[in-house]
C-alpha cells in the first residue's frame, strides 16, 4: 500500500509525465537498468473506444525516463489470442510514437518464456517482462465481460504466451490472476482511466472520465479502481484473493489519495452515442455536467442496474437551486438528497441508489 497519485485532464501525454515527476518514479529504476513499458493492446482497436492504452501515455513516459538519463527503454506487449499485436499497435498509433522516439516494440508472443513459481503453480512468463530493470505496468480502467473489471492485475497477463493465457482460462481466471499478480508484484503501474469501457474489453461504450492514476501497489490500484467504477470488491475475488498471496493491500485511506489537480469545471460531458449510456442515463437531468462527475454517476447506474428507475440531478447549472429528488456532486447540495463530493466516488453513488 502507498501514495495514489491522480491527475485529471485530456493531454495523456503531459499527464503522464506530471504523474511520473510527482512519484520521483525514476527512483525505481535500478542504476543502469532498462524500462519496459507494458500497454494493454487486447485487439486493434481505437483508444478512444474504451479499449486499449493511450499513445500519449507511452510517449509521455518515453519522455520522462529519457530526461532522467534512462537509456533502454522499450514496449511491450502480446495481444489476445486471436489477434494479431503489430496490428493492434498500429491501430493505437504505437508506430508513431515508436518511430519518432527512436524505441523498440517487441510482440511478446514471439518471446522466449521462463517459469516463475506463484500460487496457482509454476506459469511461463515473457522473458522481457521478467528482465527488464522496471516493468511500467500501463493498463486501461474498463469493465471486462468475464471478470466485471479489467485493471492492474489483469493487464499482466499480456506478460502471457498464447499457450498460457488459454490456460488461464481453462483454470477460470481468477485464481491465476492473482496469483501471477502476487508473483510479479509489478513496481509501478499508470492506469489509462480517460474514457475507459463500461463493461467490455474490446471497447465500444467509453465513458470519459479524464482521469489517470498512478501508484507502487497493484492490489490497491485496483481496489481504487472498483470504487471507481461503483463496484463492491466481492465483485472481482481477484483482487482480494491477490491481497491474500501477498500482492499489496486493497486498503485505501483518504491519505493515500494525492490529487496533482481538481476536474476541470470547463470539461463538461454529454452521454456517448451507444445504446448502453444512453439508456442508462435516459433519466439524468444533466445541466453542465463536468466529465468526471458523470462518468462516475453513468458507472454507478451501470453497476446497480438503477438506470432509468428515478430522475436524477447532476451538473453546474443546478448550483443553488431547490432541488426535488437525487442529486448527485457538490453542485447538486440543494437537492433533497445528495451524494456529495467533486466528483463523488462512483461506490458512493451506487450505494445512495441501491
Amino acid at each position: 500500500m502507498g501514495a495514489v497519485y491522480q491527475i485529471y485532464g485530456q493531454d495523456a501525454h503531459a499527464m503522464t509525465q506530471a504523474l511520473l515527476e510527482a512519484s520521483d518514479a525514476i527512483k525505481l529504476v535500478p542504476p543502469g537498468g532498462s524500462v519496459a513499458l507494458k500497454p494493454n493492446l487486447v485487439i486493434a482497436g481505437d483508444p478512444e473506444s474504451g479499449a486499449t492504452t493511450h499513445a500519449g501515455v507511452l510517449s509521455g513516459a518515453v519522455e520522462y525516463f529519457r530526461k532522467h538519463g534512462v537509456k533502454d527503454i522499450s514496449i511491450i506487449e502480446g495481444s489476445w489470442v486471436g489477434d494479431e499485436t503489430m496490428r493492434a499497435m498500429r491501430r493505437a498509433g504505437y508506430d508513431a510514437v515508436c518511430e519518432r522516439y527512436s524505441v523498440p516494440f517487441f510482440d511478446l508472443k514471439k518471446d522466449r518464456t521462463r517459469e516463475i513459481d506463484t500460487a496457482a503453480g509454476p506459469v511461463s512468463v515473457c522473458c522481457r517482462a521478467l528482465d527488464a530493470g522496471l516493468l511500467v505496468n500501463l493498463p486501461v480502467l474498463k469493465g471486462h465481460c468475464q471478470t466485471v473489471m479489467t485493471c492492474a492485475l489483469k493487464n499482466l497477463k499480456g506478460c502471457l504466451p498464447d499457450r498460457e493465457k488459454r490456460r488461464f482460462h481453462s483454470m477460470g481466471l481468477t485464481r491465476p490472476i492473482a496469483a501471477l499478480g502476487a508473483a510479479m508484484k509489478p513496481r509501478l503501474t499508470l492506469v489509462d482511466s480517460l474514457c475507459g469501457d463500461l463493461d467490455f474489453e474490446e471497447g465500444g461504450n467509453p465513458v470519459r472520465t479524464n482521469r489517470m492514476y498512478l501508484g507502487t501497489d497493484a492490489v490497491q490500484l485496483d481496489a481504487y479502481g472498483c470504487r471507481l467504477m461503483g463496484l463492491s470488491l466481492d465483485r472481482v475475488p481477484y483482487i482480494a484473493l491477490a491481497e491474500q498471496y501477498g500482492g499489496g493491500s486493497t486498503q485505501i485511506r483518504e491519505e493515500d489519495i494525492v490529487s496533482l489537480n481538481e476536474p476541470d469545471a470547463d470539461s463538461v460531458s454529454s452521454p456517448r452515442p451507444s445504446g448502453t449510456v444512453a439508456n442508462l442515463t435516459r433519466r439524468v437531468r444533466q445541466d453542465r455536467a463536468c466529465s468526471a462527475c458523470f462518468a462516475a454517476l453513468v458507472r454507478a447506474l451501470h453497476a446497480t442496474g438503477r438506470g432509468g428507475r428515478q430522475d436524477i440531478f447532476i451538473g453546474q447549472g443546478w448550483r443553488g437551486k431547490k432541488i426535488s429528488g437525487l442529486g448527485v456532486g457538490n453542485c447538486c447540495r440543494g437537492a433533497s438528497r445528495c451524494v456529495p463530493g467533486c466528483p463523488p466516488a462512483a461506490v458512493d453513488i451506487a450505494e445512495e441508489l441501491i
